[in-house]
């Protein structure tokens, strides 16, 4: 199967409609991963094909649970799942927090090709990053414990706004050890096509 028919197939079956034009965007992003990779380690997978499920669905399976219009992205690596998301919804504004300026380069690279006008990459700890509004969404796939998370990031979301922590299997330990304050809002099971391994959302708010 062409990675284009892997991408359109995974699309369908998450019950997504998003067009030919921004699929093609995806699979350049893809593309681009692969010509940085060889310098710079983005990610550990190999296989292209990994790419699609691991990187590309992951993030759009995340994309029901999250608010727009405006959504920080914190510790993004390669752009996962922000650029993902800026890709599919141009009609949001996506900030990108990543500290590894390699990291942080690259991004910058694939909104320069690909035009992705809506989309803005900090190169900086996100406790350095300021926004003039706050977000209606801040979205973090592996980037640290729930407790870290809500606490590095308070400071960019607006009142009203929700937290979405990307996680493999439901974290017990680190949903007890929340903070005083922050309430759980709903905890959603994600089913990636072709990911054989347990993936869930927590979502999070201000009580």
């Amino acid at each position: 199967m062409t990675l284009a028919k892997q991408l359109s197939a995974g699309i369908a079956e998450l019950g997504l409609e998003i067009n030919p034009a921004v699929q093609q965007k995806l699979l350049g992003y893809l593309e681009l991963m692969a010509k940085w990779n060889r310098v710079y380690n983005l990610t550990a997978l190999r296989n292209p094909a990994e790419w699609v499920t691991n990187h590309l669905l992951d993030s759009l399976a995340v994309m029901p649970h999250i608010r727009g219009p405006l959504v920080v992205d914190v510790g993004s690596g390669a752009g996962l799942p922000g650029l993902v998301l800026a890709m599919a919804r141009p009609d949001w504004q996506i900030v990108s927090v990543e500290a590894v300026d390699k990291k942080a380069a690259f991004q910058r690279q694939v909104a320069a090709e690909l035009a992705l006008t809506n989309m803005r990459v900090e190169g900086r700890r996100v406790e350095e990053v300021t926004l003039d509004s706050g977000a209606d969404t801040v979205v973090s796939r592996a980037f640290s414990s729930l407790a870290d998370f809500v606490n590095l990031t308070r400071h960019l979301l607006k009142p009203g706004g929700e937290w979405a922590a990307m996680k493999g299997r439901l974290p017990l330990d680190e949903l007890n050890a929340l903070p005083e304050g922050i309430g759980v809002s709903g905890i959603v099971e994600l089913k990636v096509p072709g990911l054989n391994a347990e993936r869930c959302v927590v979502l999070m708010n201000q009580k």
